[in-house]
């Protein structure tokens, strides 16, 4: 019996790079596979929890921080636990070979590195899957998905029809024209009596209005010359001199002898 293969890509510990997972997923689920996706910061708990619920086939993992060793051993370590140790643990990242040399002693599957051509990926689980399940049990393979608006290089682009011109000679384009052609002209004629118009009465208010008085300048105050101490003079305004009290300060030393 045919059927979809079901895969889970999961993005285990700390590693929030999930560019490289979509990508992957996206083209496993145009090659006719049902792919369930995790999410990013998944424990090996939540990863194989979603495994066993979902019932996938594939468990993909991605891992580009550097913590494979400690990951793909446990999460394969929790898959035997849960009953689930028969179906693939595969992924990618940036994992040295003698470390993909390791994971494959271990059990795990087959690990991909930056680069890798998403059609080996697909070519892999499809493979993986005829060898356990059959080859009678293998979907077949869907057609690459294709824009329907994308136009194939070999085909000349058609050239939409033109639009059909009015005849000339058609009664209702003579009976319309000449009425149109006097609505502009009164339209034209009317605009430029208002802007005539406009441009009197602005005149007449400009010849109406009286000339505007010039300002009175006021006259500059004379500077005086002071002497300086060099013998030169310097045109420094004078300061105004107070009134001399002689008179006052006399009559107050008279008026204390006379009392003495």
């Amino acid at each position: 019996m045919q059927r979809k293969i079901r895969v889970l890509v999961g993005k285990p510990g700390l590693d929030g790079h999930d560019r490289g997972a979509k990508v992957v997923a996206a083209a496993l689920r145009d090659a006719g596979m049902e792919v369930i996706y995790t999410g990013l910061h998944q424990t090996p708990e939540q990863v194989v929890e979603a495994a066993v619920q979902e019932d996938v086939d594939v468990v993909a993992l991605s891992v580009l921080s550097g913590a494979h060793m400690t990951l793909f051993p446990e999460i394969l370590e929790l898959m035997r636990a849960r009953g689930v140790g028969d179906r693939l643990l595969t992924g990618g990242g940036i994992i040295p070979n003698d470390d993909m040399a390791a994971l494959s002693a271990l059990g795990v599957g087959r690990l991909f590195g930056p680069g890798t051509n998403t059609q080996d990926i697909v070519a892999y689980i499809r493979e993986w899957y005829a060898g356990v399940h059959g080859p009678d049990a293998l979907p077949p393979l869907a057609p690459p998905r294709r824009p329907a608006s994308a136009a194939s290089s070999l085909e000349r682009p058609v050239p939409a029809a033109a639009r059909p011109r009015a005849s000339a000679t058609s009664s209702t384009s003579t009976a319309t024209e000449p009425a149109s052609i006097a609505s502009r002209s009164t339209r034209i004629a009317s605009r430029s009596t208002r802007i005539a118009s406009g441009s009197k009465k602005r005149a007449s208010t400009s010849r109406s209005r009286p000339a505007a008085k010039p300002a009175k300048k006021r006259a500059a105050r004379p500077a005086a010359r002071m002497p300086s101490g060099n013998g030169s003079r310097s045109t420094r305004a004078a300061k105004p001199a107070k009134p001399a009290r002689v008179g006052a300060k006399r009559g107050r030393r008279s008026v204390s002898r006379k009392r003495g």
